[in-house]
């Protein structure tokens, strides 16, 4: 859940997540249309999927048991070199290092070796660093650590150094060795809210869909088509994912004629695999 989520977002997630699947055998037992209806919100929905495969072979290659080590971490969907390392060194206590924005920052910044410096460390250069620096000892604490050190002082913008418990062992101190930014797209979207007695037409993507696939959301309205009973029910509200900043309009209507999707009761749509947009535009209207 951690993985491109912030802690504050993840942490009631993380709790409701473990009431509904306490183990990994009840959650690699569990139909994926639950899993992603629990995972609902945080984004990335491929990270729920290969969550769910990674139960499964937990279960099934393991006998229920996690790999302790970084390789055998590595070999489960949905698990690449940081979260392997940071499972194997903070549960396991692998001396295993972690590279994460924040430590690479403060990587860069006491070897020296910035875009700023132009003398650019590589990535293998940094895992390398890293793992050199890890305690043996404690490696968990150790990586926990360097991350909230990059976290809470060694800021991108204007890094505390005078704070900072290795200032004098920081080559540079101070230098932002900031990454280029990807521009952001803006987008507008216009999404119809049907509404029947006690409950909404929803429509399901395509599982071959690049985006959320096998995910339910409300049906898009053609732009500059609002169908019937919009006016007063129309509004607006912003939403970003990665790169991209949306902005959305929403307008009571009719059910769209031909639309593969079906009428379902407001009771249920807790238990559904919702986008995280229609999430938040029904619970907009206190529907959920």
């Amino acid at each position: 859940m951690l993985q491109q989520t912030r802690v504050a977002v993840v942490l009631n997630y993380y709790q409701r997540f473990l009431q509904l699947f306490p183990d990994v055998n009840s959650l690699a037992g569990a139909d994926i249309s639950a899993v992603l209806a629990a995972w609902s919100g945080l984004g990335y929905y491929r990270r729920a999927r290969a969550l769910h495969e990674a139960a499964r072979r937990v279960v099934a290659e393991h006998g229920g048991a996690f790999p302790r080590d970084v390789d055998g971490l590595r070999a489960l969907p949905g698990i690449g070199r940081y979260t392997a390392a940071a499972v194997a060194s903070i549960a396991f206590d692998q001396p295993a290092a972690v590279v994460d924005g924040n430590v690479e920052r403060v990587i860069r910044r006491m070897w020296g070796g910035g875009r700023d410096q132009g003398n650019e460390i590589t990535g293998a250069e940094l895992w390398r660093l890293a793992n050199q620096l890890v305690s043996h000892r404690r490696p968990g604490d150790f990586n926990q650590a360097i991350m909230e050190l990059g976290a809470t002082v060694c800021l991108p913008g204007e890094p505390l150094c005078l704070s900072c418990p290795v200032y004098s062992s920081c080559a540079t101190r101070g230098p932002s060795a900031r990454r280029t930014r990807q521009p952001r797209r803006r987008v507008d979207v216009h999404y119809r809210l049907a509404l029947r007695r006690d409950s909404v037409f929803v429509v399901r993507r395509s599982a071959k869909h690049s985006l959320m696939p096998d995910m339910w959301e409300l049906p898009k309205l053609r732009s500059g088509r609002p169908g019937r009973r919009s006016g007063s029910g129309t509004f607006t509200l912003r939403h970003s994912i990665t790169v991209t900043d949306f902005k959305v309009t929403v307008s009571q209507a009719s059910a769209p004629r031909n639309a593969r999707g079906c009428w379902v009761p407001i009771k249920r749509l807790p238990t559904l695999p919702l986008t995280g947009l229609t999430r938040k535009i029904l619970r907009q209207v206190h529907i959920i």
